[in-house]
């Protein structure tokens, strides 16, 4: 690599690396830093460093400079907090070098590069709160699973026993008419009951989903809301859907339920387009309605469910776009890896 080209890297590093960069003299006068340093610290050139926690309170040899830095002169790295231009403390990683000499006079000037260590907890944090979320609703769809399955096949299907023991009871009570019709009222009661068994284990998770697939548990899906509102038209595209992981397919369906949902109870549409693509490497899914649209800060403490789909989006590493204008409608842009990445 030519010097100069070389030069100019450098320079650019040092202009855009996030860890604050500092040159300094023993006495701890600034002489040079980055722009990183001047952000975490507030400090400029001509400023002195001052002592971190550490070096005003550790055991020092008598006669030793008091910054232990300085006196190992090379440290690969080093956890203390260093007080800001306003006195405020910040949790650093530190590490130094003795890097030049000056030939005239004689002093060692030190490099002294700092880490912010409260920007790097954060990252962490963030990224356990990525995978609690992903646990929750992993948890959360699996007691959906197991609730469902229990309520079809348990509770259902006793119930569908009782239907039965009371066509039994009535072959043998056909002369007794208020006891016909007291069984009559009754076995409608049962069927109401089923019926609202057979719709809570739909909405807690549509068998469809595992037997068939996204776009017949969709379409199924739509059907209904077509005969509750039958001015709402919802049209459904897809182009290679085919089977997907099963994570997939049910964040997927949560994320068209949410959407429909909100839709139907607020948006005022009488047109909503789902297109769904899945290609070799993704998959992409865009929900679109000509409703009355919204203003996305105005409901940012309220909007739980628009926050659940970018959740769901985010447990498959995919990406959630969500645009309105009031009176322009909504449309929400999915994007996630054909396959589901393994987390930690």
């Amino acid at each position: 690599m030519q010097p100069q080209l070389k030069t100019e890297y450098l320079e650019q590093i040092y202009k855009h690396i996030q860890d604050g960069i500092i040159v300094m003299r023993k006495n701890r006068e600034i002489v040079m830093m980055n722009p990183a340093a001047k952000y975490l610290t507030g400090w400029r050139v001509g400023d002195f460093v001052p002592y971190c926690s550490y070096c005003m309170t550790y055991n020092k040899q008598k006669g030793r400079p008091t910054c232990y830095l300085i006196t190992n002169n090379e440290v690969p790295s080093f956890l203390s907090e260093m007080p800001t231009y306003h006195g405020k403390k910040i949790d650093v990683e530190m590490s130094t070098a003795a890097i030049y000499s000056n030939t005239d006079t004689g002093e060692t000037e030190y490099l002294l590069v700092l880490r912010d260590r409260e920007t790097f907890r954060r990252a962490e944090e963030f990224a356990i709160n990525k995978k609690m979320i992903r646990a929750l609703i992993e948890a959360q769809e699996s007691e959906h699973k197991r609730l469902a399955q229990e309520l079809h096949d348990g509770v259902g299907q006793s119930l569908f026993s009782v239907s039965v023991a009371l066509q039994a009871i009535e072959t043998f009570v056909k002369d007794n008419d208020n006891l016909n019709e007291y069984i009559s009222e009754v076995r409608t009661e049962l069927q109401k009951v089923m019926n609202d068994i057979n719709a809570y284990s739909h909405r807690l998770r549509p068998h469809s989903l595992d037997q068939l697939g996204l776009e017949p548990t969709l379409q199924t899906m739509i059907d209904k809301i077509h005969k509750n509102i039958p001015g709402l038209q919802i049209k459904l595209t897809t182009e290679g859907l085919d089977r997907s992981n099963s994570s997939i397919e049910i964040n997927l369906y949560r994320i068209i339920q949410e959407a429909l949902h909100n839709i139907t109870k607020y948006a005022k549409a009488s047109k909503v387009e789902i297109h769904i693509k899945k290609d070799n490497t993704h998959i992409y899914m865009t929900i679109k309605d000509n409703g009355i649209g919204f203003n996305r800060e105005k409901i940012k403490s309220e909007g739980l469910g628009l926050k659940h789909m970018e959740e769901r989006a985010d447990q498959l590493n995919g990406i959630c776009k969500i645009s309105s204008k009031i009176g322009e409608g909504t449309c929400i842009d999915i994007v996630i890896p054909r396959w589901r990445p393994k987390h930690d």
